[in-house]
This record gives structure tokens, sequence and C-alpha cells, in this order.
């Protein structure tokens, strides 16, 4: 299947990001459609070997290659797995008190039943009871947390990988705005890659290989043979393969495109 004729429309009727071509190498045979529906195969199975010898010279570096901006990179299959976007959360009463302007401060000063109350989760609602004053005057935040991954792929080295996203590490993120589309857009302002990633390649001319630079010895090199189904890095060179991707992120904005677009 031709990697140009996916459909446009993912299952539940979001568009994926548009192909980014950032310069037009040759073509190579198409990867096949396990790209849109991927099966990940057991950490035993991924087929990939350490190995100390030196690198081929035409061996693509998985890292490397993926911010490599004279390569033609296109996004498929951008999606979100869980979404949080809510004003009900509760939150610990310190947040609650530390929104307030200051002249409200001045006017109902920090008691000792109030202080007693610091880390106590409640809604803004109830902070406001608390301290006696009109809920209007506590700003209810929206609490943010959005998991999604996408499929980024190379129709010239027959490679595609699969990553994970989120707007924070926290449980959720905090954004004291009125619209609920400004507290997405703040929220993604400091996006980032997490967790697993999956390697699709089938191209068997062409060694693929991973370094983990902090690893050592046997651990610091994986070869990734070409396979018909989506192979996952071993946790190590995962976090290696997000590194480069963070440093380089300015460099990317396919990546934020697809999401953004994705969130609108």
């Amino acid at each position: 299947m031709d990697l140009t004729a996916l459909p446009t429309q993912s299952s539940d009727n979001h568009p994926y990001s548009k192909p980014y071509n950032i310069a037009v190498p040759s073509a190579s045979a198409s990867i096949s459609n396990a790209i849109s529906e991927p099966v990940s195969t057991d950490v035993d199975s991924v087929n990939a070997e350490a190995r100390t010898q030196t690198i081929e010279p035409n061996a693509i570096i998985l890292a490397e290659a993926l911010t490599d901006k004279a390569i033609i990179w296109r996004i498929h299959n951008c999606k979100i797995s869980k979404k949080t976007v809510t004003q009900d959360l509760p939150l610990p009463f310190l947040y609650h008190y530390d929104s307030l302007d200051d002249n409200i401060k001045q006017t109902y000063p920090l008691t000792p039943p109030l202080l007693a109350q610091f880390n106590h989760p409640m809604t803004a609602d109830e902070a406001a009871k608390l301290i006696g004053i009109d809920k209007a005057l506590i700003a209810s935040p929206w609490h943010v947390k959005i998991i999604g991954s996408l499929v980024v792929f190379s129709e010239a080295l027959q490679l595609a990988v699969r990553l994970h996203w989120t707007n924070t590490g926290k449980e959720t993120e905090q954004i004291y705005t009125k619209d609920e589309a400004d507290a997405l857009i703040a929220a993604f302002k400091d996006w980032q890659f997490f967790g697993r990633v999956d390697v699709l390649y089938k191209n068997d001319k062409q060694a693929l290989i991973s370094i983990d630079e902090h690893a050592e010895g046997n651990n610091q090199i994986l070869t990734i043979n070409a396979s018909a189904d989506y192979q996952f890095l071993p946790a190590t060179h995962a976090l290696a393969v997000i590194a480069e991707l963070e440093a380089d992120k300015g460099e990317l904005p396919w990546f934020e495109t697809a999401i953004l677009e994705r969130l609108a």
C-alpha cells in the first residue's frame, strides 16, 4: 500500500496532520499498511542485537534520522488516547488562596484555621466558603492532561516510528484562562514526548541502528532488523531517541503542528 494513498481522516473523523516535505530524496518501495494498525511485538522478539563492532558506513542511525530535516518526514495517525479538560477537579487550598488578588489577601489574611487547610484538596467554591468570600473572586483553573500518539514515517527510508506525547508529566496542568480553547493552547506550550517507542522498518538492504551513548559495553548499540511488524525499543534506547527529539523539537515543527491540529 502506497503511503500517499492513506486516508485523510482517522477513525473518529479528525484529520491527521498534512505531510511536511523538507527535501526530495528519491523514493523507494512503500511501507506496508501495518503503519495504520500496528501490532507491537514482545520485547524478546524485537530481534535487535547488541554489538560493539564498527558501525556500517551506510547504516541509518535512528535518532539522527528522526531529527534530520533533509529527509521527507510525514505524520500519520496522530490521535488522542486520554483527555482531561475540566474545571471541576479539586486543588489544595493553598493554590486557591495564592490565586487571589493581593487586596483580597490583605482583607482576608491567613488565620490558623486557614493555615490548617493549606494542603487539603477542595474546589474553588469550597475554598471561597472557607475564606468567607464570594465564589466569583476565586478563579477556577482548567485542569488539562492529554496523552496521545502519532506515527512519523519516511517513504524513502522505509521507516516508521510511533511516538507518544503529552502536555505534562504531572497528573494535570492547571491553566488559568477563561476559555477552554485558550487553556488547551497554553497547556501545550511545553508539550513533550514520553514513553515507549515503536519502530517499523521494512528495508532489508540497509542497517538501522539505535545508539544509547550512556549505556556501557554491548548495550550501547542496537541493530534493528527489518520486519513486517512494529518492534518496540528497549527502555534505555527509547529514552535516547526521545532525548534527541526533545533537544531538536523546536526545529521539527511538523510534530507540534500535527498535535495542535488534532486538538482543534
